[in-house]
């Protein structure tokens, strides 16, 4: 497979997001002893099409053997190269609630190549903590020095909508790359920042829209 780098303006964010789906689902072909598979094969089990397989791997190259199909663990570490999880990130969490330590308390992140090296907290009472897990816990204060240290290069702003935007930009100062935002809050970042909003009540707006034109 000739795999080629490309720039992410030029990929559609449904197709990225279907290559995370496709990754799964080759972990699960490689779970149950299948070395060989065709884009049917794929489509079925992601619960997409074959043509929209075809069409999303044309973007990154020559996927694939003619005749043959896709050998599941070279196309896997292709689609994880592609990605860009054949690597690991250290990542900053920011804000240590309840929707933080609920990022904490599941392993998907680590096993998806991302670690959560630092916590940083304004409540001087969790700082005291130290550490949560075995991560690091520091004061807000601490990001200019401590993320440069880490070499953390995403950050992940978990905290109360009021404080986002102050977040960010400490992030920013501080040197990451790029921001995943938890919050309701319209943040406005440099340019070369890649960001990225959670926001539950825009699915759940989905939801309920879909729900209502039945």
């Amino acid at each position: 497979m000739a795999f080629k780098k490309v720039s992410r303006i030029k990929i559609p964010d449904a197709t990225i997001r279907r290559l995370s789906l496709y990754d799964r689902c080759l972990e699960g072909f490689l779970k149950s002893g299948k070395k060989v598979v065709s884009s049917s094969d794929i489509a079925r089990k992601c619960g997409t099409n074959p043509a929209q397989i075809r069409k999303d791997f044309a973007y990154f190259g020559e996927f694939g053997v003619r005749g043959v199909g896709y050998y599941v663990e070279n196309l896997q570490g292709d689609i994880k190269r592609a990605l860009g999880i054949d690597r690991s990130w250290n990542c900053a969490l920011v804000g240590a609630g309840n929707l933080g330590f609920a990022l904490l308390g599941t392993d998907s992140l680590a096993k998806r190549g991302f670690k959560i090296s630092a916590i940083f907290e304004r409540d001087p009472i969790l700082v005291e903590m130290g550490s949560f897990q075995g991560i690091p816990l520091y004061p807000m204060e601490e990001m200019v020095r401590v993320i440069p240290e880490l070499g953390i290069q995403i950050g992940i702003i978990a905290v109360s909508p009021d404080s986002a935007i102050k977040v960010a930009l400490k992030l920013t100062d501080a040197g990451v790359r790029g921001i995943l935002n938890f919050t309701p809050t319209t943040i406005k970042v440099p340019p070369g920042i890649i960001l990225k909003n959670v926001d539950f009540a825009i699915d759940l707006e989905g939801i309920a829209f879909q729900l209502n034109n039945e």
